[in-house]
């Protein structure tokens, strides 16, 4: 679904992306992991339109979306989360995840005056659709609380909330257990599976805890100073010899390591 060739993104002198080259199979769930200033998230970064590569080529489904913005991918189903979750903290949970679709009648002045009809039959669909997703989440009872009151756990259940309103076809998780206690990464665990296997989902995951990741993901792709290191099992890339140095330097070996600074 998403092939990445030869991605480079430079800060200056400092090339945080440097020549990484991977694809993702539709219908995966891939983890991606590595030592503090690998270049993940930057990678999320450029994949997502978020930054602009300095060089390099992203394709999806075979079309050329290098440094298309969100919001154009936003339309071919490639969504995002991030690390610290980007709710709308005076809006109700319901009206979080109603105000998502792009295109809405009532978003035009026009409509406001002559088009209430229209905006009211789309305000009862969207709120159909935002309750059977708060049921699939398990957080329905939380529907009219304020989000900005919510804990950092069902924060990030809110944002993957988000990328079922419109149905997204591969999602981009950055650190989804940050923060967030064992019972609620559970909880999102859960969901990312029956999306993945129920709806066809496909998902990228960025994450420091390796039961987590263990769990989910297979392939895992291991990236170290801007480059892909490894690709395999969670089990091959932990018993990876570059990947152990990568983390740990030379000469340590202690594999059960790997993920508990990355």
């Amino acid at each position: 679904m998403i092939v990445v060739e030869k991605l480079r993104k430079h800060f200056g002198g400092f090339h945080a992306v440097d020549g990484a080259t991977l694809s993702i199979a539709p219908g995966s769930i891939t983890g991606l992991i590595g030592p503090n200033g690998a270049g993940k998230t930057t990678l999320f970064n450029v994949i997502a339109g978020v930054l602009k590569p300095t060089s390099g080529k992203v394709t999806m489904d075979g079309e050329d979306i290098t440094g298309l913005p969100p919001h154009d991918l936003f339309h071919k189903g490639l969504l995002r989360t991030f690390q610290i979750a980007h709710e709308f903290s005076s809006m109700t949970v319901r009206e979080n995840l109603m105000m998502v679709p792009g295109g809405q009648s009532g978003e035009t002045l026009w409509n406001t005056w002559f088009g209430r009809g229209r905006i009211a039959e789309e305000e009862r669909a969207l709120l159909k659709k935002a309750d059977e997703v708060l049921e699939f989440l398990t957080i329905d009872h939380l529907k009219d609380e304020k989000a900005g009151n919510l804990s950092g756990g069902q924060k990030k259940l809110l944002e993957l909330g988000r990328t079922m309103m419109v149905d997204a076809r591969i999602v981009f998780l950055d650190e989804v257990g940050a923060g967030v206690n064992r019972t609620l990464l559970n909880t999102i665990a859960d969901a990312i599976l029956r999306l993945n296997k129920e709806r066809g989902y496909t998902f990228v995951v960025i994450e420091h805890d390796m039961d987590f990741i263990g769990r989910l993901c297979d392939p895992v792709i291991c990236m170290a100073e801007g480059k892909v290191l490894a690709e395999g099992t969670l089990d091959e890339i932990k018993a990876n010899e570059q990947v152990i140095e990568a983390y740990l330097g030379t000469g340590l070996k202690n594999k059960d390591m790997i993920g508990a600074g990355a």
